[in-house]
């Protein structure tokens, strides 16, 4: 099944075109360590969910670029265009002369009304271009005015025009210490706008994505390109085609519907974070090796610690004991632990297929109104990905947000309180009330996940 992405704002067509040129590399690497025959499944399930092809064999992703200003969009055209393995359509993309100003009520009321249709008329063309639409993946910044403001419209949009297909909004969370002056405010609108109208909203946080370019890949000058190239690792560690783990030997699954089934039992909750491992240099990978057991050790501590990454993990926090309650009246609840919902393990690589993943099976993970069968899901291929011989990803709905959030809301509950800034939203129609609607929404989100 195919998946068209909607790349919103700067931001959004800068981290998915890096996405694709990741996805590319990946389908056109020879470092499958697998079968020819798997190798070739692999290849062929991957073109279908992200690339039509040209008749000439040519590689064209199934995508729509919008965004408020031309510069961004043509630098990405352009660059895909000339990496020669893959391409834009031409005709998928949206553009204006002026941007929305890092003004969330810009984007949402002023250009998401005004362009909609125009928008929406590339969505429909590319949808129709699929044999099998799997459903849509919208890649947008919090932070600015147009991934924002006009994402959330957007989002909207394809929930009325596709109420059947699914809807995944990949969010780039701001840096804490700001870009934008108003980007908490920004922030609060659009989390509380796509909690009404997503499926799921699966975060990356740029501090983050930051650390990991520091202190994992050795990257001394950090640009926003190494931030998106790590970003795109992770997302193509999910997403990439891969095997149910009861052993199935087909590849052609929706993997957005069976995603959403895995971590999204109840649509109170449907916040998403990405843990990859390892993650290191190109050149290093030569002279490194790795075990699963190793992996699946660090990744399991990194969940329940709410790690990030692999370095600086708190070995000390541990499960509650067994039998105890994990709710949060329970005193047993260890400071720092990490209550998840549900998991979902992607391995790829090496002897795949003889891992034990009864670790994460524990029930002391999750809450208790779950079955801990039902909580945990795993997926499987023999053919690694990006170069790395083995490779774990665990995508998680957890407490793991509940910091950054209450933060960003706090920070806009404070300049809310003194009008700072509101006139710049009202004067584009966004009212009080519904920076109101707003807290109350995130509010609630912060209460449910917190009591887990």
């Amino acid at each position: 099944m195919s998946i068209v992405t909607v790349q919103l704002g700067q931001c959004g067509n800068q981290v998915g075109h890096e996405v694709f040129s990741c996805l590319c590399r990946d389908l056109c690497g020879t470092h499958g360590l697998c079968s020819r025959r798997e190798n070739q499944c692999y290849q062929d399930a991957s073109r279908e969910r992200f690339f039509c092809e040209e008749e000439s064999g040519g590689l064209v992703a199934r995508a729509v670029l919008v965004d408020m200003e031309p510069k961004v969009i043509s630098q990405t055209l352009s660059m895909a265009a000339r990496s020669g393995f893959w391409k834009y359509n031409e005709h998928s993309h949206f553009c204006q002369k002026q941007g929305s100003g890092n003004n969330w009520a810009n984007g949402y009321s002023v250009h998401g009304p005004r362009h909609k249709e125009a928008i929406m008329d590339l969505v429909q063309k590319e949808a129709e271009r699929c044999d099998r639409l799997g459903g849509f993946i919208t890649t947008m910044s919090m932070a600015g005015g147009t991934g924002s403001g006009l994402g959330a419209l957007v989002t909207q949009c394809l929930r009325d025009a596709f109420p059947t297909s699914f809807i995944l909004n990949h969010i780039i969370w701001p840096y804490g210490t700001g870009e934008v002056i108003v980007q908490n405010y920004n922030s609060v609108l659009t989390l509380s706008h796509l909690y009404q109208s997503s499926d799921a909203l699966l975060v990356h946080e740029n501090d983050v994505i930051h650390k990991i370019c520091a202190q994992l890949m050795n990257i001394k000058q950090i640009s926003f390109r190494d931030v998106n190239q790590v970003i795109a690792h992770q997302l193509g560690s999910v997403f990439q085609p891969t095997h149910p783990a009861e052993g199935g030997s087909d590849y052609s699954r929706n993997p957005l519907g069976d995603l959403l089934e895995a971590l999204v039992p109840h649509p109170e909750f449907k916040v998403l974070a990405v843990r990859n491992i390892p993650q290191m240099p190109e050149d290093s990978l030569a002279y490194s090796t790795f075990s699963w057991p190793g992996l699946l050790k660090h990744l399991r501590q990194m969940l329940i610690a709410n790690a990030k990454m692999e370095e600086g993990i708190d070995w000390q926090v541990r499960p509650p004991p067994a039998g105890s309650s994990t709710s949060s009246h329970s005193t047993t609840k260890p400071l720092h632990f990490n209550t998840s919902i549900a998991n979902l393990l992607v391995l790829r690589g090496k002897d795949v297929h003889s891992v034990d993943l009864g670790s994460f099976q524990d029930p002391s993970l999750y809450t208790s109104w779950l079955n801990p069968q039902e909580a945990f899901h795993a997926w499987k291929t023999p053919r690694a990905f990006n170069k790395y011989e083995k490779s774990a990803s665990l995508v998680s709905n957890s407490q793991f947000l509940l910091k950054p959030l209450d933060s960003v809301v706090g920070k806009a509950w404070n300049m809310f309180a003194s009008k700072a800034y509101v006139h710049q939203y009202t004067k584009f129609g966004i009212e009080e009330e519904d920076f109101l609607d707003s807290f109350t929404t995130l509010e609630q989100v912060i209460s449910s996940y917190t009591t887990l």
